[in-house]
């Protein structure tokens, strides 16, 4: 039988990543949907707590004016609380805390609040209750100058803004997939607890800005794929990419001469594999989208539609390239991509992804574009 999940703030950005982690396992776990006006709608919250095995409270105010930010998610609590009492659910609850919890701050006193009151409700309604304090999170579709300073720093780096280090402090950051999956990893847990998911990695807002800033010129300016030699570091990555306006063709130079042509398809300062194939015209490939790994298309021979959509929108992106002005085309992680040969030739494509195929563990996603 499915576990039911509810999640409160699931268009946000760790809402959305939560989602997308669970629709992996269709034969586990059913998603049942929210809105946000439902905290207004004192029926509609009675119904969607009354309908949920488990609920990851995600909605919350994290920037604003303090008073406001701590009225408000205390609220959200509290409605959350007095609906199921209303409506006599006791599902499980997982709740997004903070480790601003113990900083004095009214956002931190919001979240520690909040988890005192689930608590005691988990207490007297023999429920349990899941404690998450969690570190800054970071990853693809941040919003800037709101859920963390990562996301601010790649969309002004992204966006020809000039970023600025105002305080030079030490952060603990943990990457949103790794987190979602931490959800996941709790849904079924039968008593009450305090998790603390283990950060990624400790840096410096001034050593963060470093690296990106470090990306940007090789990624951009270079045209290369940095180095990257941690788990870190590919997650910064993509959380970086993620921040382009646009997936756009990038054109290496064309170099020829009577022997033919010769193009640099990819220069990379990390590991991984080039592969290439061939496709029979009218066929497509593809329909699969990555959750961490780097891959590059380029058309070499013959003519080709590639198309992108990012999941969970219906917005298609399409690039028409052919082998006579290659293009190599970069697919961001959390998007489905395929190519197909619309010529009337065989279609010749060069494949690169930073890391070698593992068929244990193939991070590959089927879901047409």
């Amino acid at each position: 039988m499915k576990l039911r999940v509810g999640i409160t703030g699931q268009n946000g950005f760790i809402g959305y990543h939560a989602v997308q982690q669970l629709r992996l396992f269709p034969e586990k776990y059913e998603i049942i949907p929210f809105k946000k006006e439902y905290f207004n709608d004192p029926a509609g919250l009675q119904q969607f707590v009354k309908s949920c095995d488990a609920i990851i409270h995600l909605a919350a105010m994290n920037r604003g004016d303090e008073k406001d930010v701590y009225a408000t998610n205390v609220s959200l609590v509290k409605k959350l609380i007095a609906a199921m009492g209303t409506a006599g659910a006791a599902p499980h609850i997982l709740f997004s805390s903070s480790t601003q919890e113990t900083r004095g701050n009214l956002y931190g006193n919001s979240k520690k609040e909040g988890a005192e009151l689930f608590a005691a409700w988990a207490e007297k309604n023999h429920a349990v209750f899941s404690h998450f304090v969690i570190p800054n999170v970071f990853g693809p579709f941040s919003r800037p100058y709101y859920n963390t300073v990562v996301a601010t720093f790649c969309h002004q780096l992204t966006h020809n803004e000039t970023p600025r280090v105002d305080v030079d402090a030490a952060m603990n950051l943990i990457y949103v997939g790794d987190l979602a999956k931490e959800f996941i990893a709790h849904l079924h847990d039968e008593t009450s607890a305090v998790i603390s998911p283990q950060p990624v990695a400790e840096i410096s807002v001034s050593g963060l800005l470093a690296k990106l800033e470090e990306f940007k010129t090789w990624y951009f300016e270079k045209g290369m794929i940095p180095a990257l030699p941690t788990r870190f570091d590919v997650d910064l990555f993509n959380t970086f990419r993620s921040f382009a306006n646009d997936i756009i063709p990038i054109y290496p130079e064309l170099h020829t001469d009577p022997r033919g042509a010769f193009v640099e398809v990819m220069k990379e300062m990390t590991g991984g594999q080039t592969s290439f194939s061939t496709t029979v015209p009218g066929i497509t490939r593809g329909n699969h989208y990555h959750l961490r790994k780097i891959e590059r298309f380029c058309v070499v021979k013959g003519k080709a539609l590639i198309r992108t959509r990012r999941v969970g929108t219906d917005i298609v992106n399409e690039y028409e390239v052919n082998g006579g002005k290659p293009a190599c085309i970069d697919m961001p992680i959390y998007y489905t991509h395929n190519i197909t040969n619309i010529g009337d030739e065989e279609l010749l494509t060069i494949f690169w992804i930073n890391e070698l195929f593992d068929p244990n563990d193939p991070d590959t996603y089927y879901e047409v574009v």
